[in-house]
This record gives C-alpha cells, structure tokens and sequence, in this order.
C-alpha cells in the first residue's frame, strides 16, 4: 500500500506540471448513450449528487451513489439546519416532509416527474466512525429514498471503520484519519462497488498507468461564471470514447475543500473511477467549486442560490448543461410520432427596469423546460425549466417583443407564444437600493446573511462580513431581490 502511495503522489505532481503548461480546451463532444448516465459525490457532492438525482432524474435515471450525504432539501435553505439536523443531529430531520416537498415541486415543474427514479439503482455509502456527517444522516437519506426507489434497487454499506472521506483500497490517508485530502485507504474499492452496483457487471478494472492524454481540462466557465464555481473542470475520457465509440457518463462530484484548488488533482485522479472507466467505456466527469464558494462546498443550503435544489439552481443547472453538452454527438431513437408541444399562453411582461424585464408564462403539459426569444432571437443561455425568466441588459427606455417555446426532454421544440411587449424604464430607473447598517448577529436574524462556522456572508453575493457575533457591525446593500452587497447607500 505505502508503494503505491508513493508513486501515485509521485504522478499527481509530475502531472501538476505538465498540466500547468496546458490550456483548457472546450468540454468535448462524444457519443454517450443517454440512458447510461450517472452520478456520484462526497459529503457536499454526496448532496449535490442528490439533488441532480431528484431534479433531474429523467437524466440520472440510471443511478446514483452517495457517501456521507443526506435527503433531498435537508436544509430547507437554512446555513443551521445544514451544519445541525443535516450534518451532526440527524434526530430533527423532517424526513417525511421532505418527501413531501419532493412531490409537491415535482407537480410544479422544479424538479422532474418522480416516475423517474422507480427504476434507478442507488449505492448509499457512510463510514461507521464520520464524526462530520453522522451515519444518522445516511440513515435519514434511505429513508427518503424507500418512498420514491425499490428497496430491491438500493445498497447501504455503513459496517467500514472510516472517517469522512471518500475510500479506496490503495490510496490516501489512513482509515481513521480525518483532515485534507478527505481520500482514505481503507483496503475497499468504494468507487468500483459503486459503479458495478450502478451499472451491473464491469470488466475489471485498469492496472496500468492511464494515458495522460485521457485527463481533460475544460472551460467550465463556458457553462457558468461565478456562483461558487471554478472556471475550469475536468473530465476523464478513455481513447475508445475520444475516437467516437458509445460509452457511459458517470458525474463525480467531490467535496468540500476537495476542489483543485486546495487538494490539486487529487480528487480527480485518485478515487479509483478512472481505472473502471478505462476498461469500461465510462466518461467520468469533475465539475469543480471554486475557493470564492463557502467552504469550497457545493451549494446544498443555499449560501448562492435560494433555488439550489430545483432545476434553475444555477449550480444544478450548470452541470446539467455540461451533461447535455458531452452527450450531443450520441443518437437518440427518433420518436416514429412526434406531436409538437403546445405554444405557452399566459406570457407576460412585468417588473420593467432600465436594463431588464421580468417574464411570466403558464406551464405547459409535457414540457421539460422553455426558451425566451427577444426580437426573434433566443436569450437563454440554459433551458429556463421555471414558468419565469429576467432578461438582462437590455436598453433603458426601449420597447422589445418577447415570445416563448416550450421543450421536451429531447430539447425538441414546440409552437411559439404570442408575443408580448414591453419598454424598459428610464436611465434614471429601477429598483433603488436600500442599506441597514446592524450587527452581524442581527443581519442573520433578519435573513439579510447566514453564518458559517463563526463568520457571517451577505445572502446573495456571499461577501465575508467577518465575525458572527453582536460586536461586530456591517452596513448591507439591497440590490435584488435577496441580494446584499456589503457597501453604503447615497
């Protein structure tokens, strides 16, 4: 085991140099086999794989796995339900009404049709000894999934010795140990178990070294831009999907203080998939945080979005937008009789400011999301999967024609809108900001900040406002809706 530490830790630095002389390219374009999709994460990234599991379970149909996460929307937007029920007492989570929130934002559209995950296969993973997410939580977590997934379909695996971390049979530190990288040697293979519970029998996996030609930086960026996310990401393709045969996509989401800013590529290249995705034709993709996100975490509470969990979260969406993007050059079966979706009704045009619109519609059966045209001309960059969008940076005191077109699942899609008008205010327009100058305790009281480990963050633009406490004092800016800024007003 200490040999191949060594020699691991030994590559991992060989390729930190070589990779820094690398420029990132655009995520590529392969014949994935849509149906074949999964996902997988650790502690945050155990959270944010449930979420992407339930959102968008047409796309991870086939499965998810989960180390050290909990159920769906456990934090209910709340920073102290995230480090309290949902992390060390797991005594006070609302299992039941979760469940209950799932199928109500599932009859809304938030979240796609819980018919989805009848058939999905979930691995459930918690070491007995994680003194950060408590075996309790995991324990909440199958719970929530017996309403929705067969019992049949999910494996629990919680009788291991280990701390939080993600677990290997030949890498990291000791079992027991908890502290940075979060990677444990545990003598079992927690990433092959997982992938052949998703995806049933593999071939055995890899023991030679992988071609450093399959380890891929792309431009994360190219799908967001800020938002506690890195402007680049990684992916592992094996040569046999990079030269256009059908494989699988498995999305690895790692966890806090894991990104490669703070472990390097180690997340990326240690936790055993790439070995089964190289005999296995499994694309595994590495959607990275950035350190500007609280704790390097995903967002799982909603310290940058109050949609996190739903399909406009724009984390959530991101990554699904990076799933669609690797899975373009697949075929999907022609439908033998395809019915064109219905225009929207109901568009409107609200909330005018000098440089935005606010724009409203009625949902439409059988849609899986929508798309905005200004003039003509789409404006979305991302599928809207709400009955709402806020076009941006338009001229002050001009008059613009929306319309709106629903989409399948496909992204096939349907008859437009009657358009709707509207003109944008003034340059001397809009909403005007507002400041409370109060203690940190008292902005977090009033919803204007949440607080984290001792430190308070702005709601909405998550500036650091220093300690959570009634003696130190901050002025906040309003400059949207749930949006502070640290600043002073006129």
């Amino acid at each position: 085991m200490a040999f191949t530490f060594i020699r691991s830790a030994a590559t991992l630095a060989a390729c930190a140099l070589v990779g820094s002389a690398w420029a990132a390219v655009d995520l590529p374009v392969l014949n994935i086999d849509k149906s074949q999709t999964t996902v997988s994460g650790l502690s945050s990234g155990g959270y944010m794989a449930v979420q992407l599991h339930v959102a968008f379970s047409s796309v991870f149909a086939k499965g998810a796995g989960v180390v050290a996460g909990g159920p769906f929307y456990c934090a209910e937007g709340s920073v102290v339900n995230a480090t309290g029920r949902c992390m060390a007492s797991p005594a006070g989570i609302p299992t039941s009404t979760l469940v209950s929130t799932t199928n109500t934002w599932a009859s809304q559209g938030h979240v796609d049709p819980v018919s989805h995950l009848q058939n999905s296969k979930v691995y459930l993973f918690s070491g007995s000894v994680d003194s950060v997410v408590k075996t309790g939580v995991m324990d909440a977590l199958k719970t929530y999934y017996s309403s929705f997934v067969p019992a049949a379909n999910v494996v629990y695996k919680k009788d291991l010795s280990a701390e939080h971390a993600m677990v290997t049979d030949d890498y990291g530190s000791g079992c027991s140990v908890k502290g940075s990288p979060y990677i444990n040697d545990c003598n079992f293979d927690l990433a092959g178990a997982m992938l052949q519970h998703l995806y049933g029998p593999l071939n055995a996996r890899s023991t030679a070294a992988l071609p450093e030609s399959n380890f891929v930086e792309f431009k994360q960026s190219s799908f967001i831009s800020g938002h506690g996310m890195a402007t680049n990401g990684w992916a592992y393709v094996p040569q046999t999907c990079q030269s256009g045969a059908t494989c699988r996509l498995h999305v690895a989401l790692h966890g806090c203080k894991q990104n490669v800013s703070d472990v390097q590529q180690q997340y990326v290249r240690n936790t055993g998939f790439n070995r089964w995705a190289e005999t296995n034709h499994i694309v595994v993709l590495y959607p990275q945080t950035s350190t500007a996100a609280t704790n390097s975490c995903w967002d799982w509470w909603g310290y940058d979005s109050a949609n996190y969990a739903k399909k406009t979260g724009p984390q959530m969406a991101a990554i699904k937008a990076m799933v669609d993007r690797l899975g373009s050059g697949g075929t999907t079966p022609p439908d033998p009789d395809p019915v064109l979706l219905p225009a929207p009704t109901g568009v409107n045009a609200s909330g005018a400011t000098a440089s935005s619109m606010a724009l409203g519609w009625n949902s439409v059966a059988g849609a899986d999301g929508y798309h905005v045209y200004r003039n003509g001309n789409k404006v979305n960059a991302l599928t809207v999967y709400g009955t709402s969008y806020t076009d941006t940076g338009l001229a002050a005191s001009t008059t613009y024609q929306w319309t709106v077109r629903a989409a399948d699942a496909q992204g096939e899609q349907g008859a437009a809108s009657a358009p709707v008008s509207g003109t944008t205010l003034a340059a001397s327009g809009g909403e005007t900001p507002t400041c409370t100058t109060a203690s940190n305790y008292a902005h977090t009281l009033a919803g204007r900040a949440y607080a984290l480990y001792g430190f308070t963050y702005a709601n909405g633009s998550g500036q650091g406002m220093g300690w959570w406490n009634i003696f130190t004092t901050t002025t906040l800016k309003k400059t949207g809706p749930n949006y502070y800024v640290i600043g002073t007003c006129p």
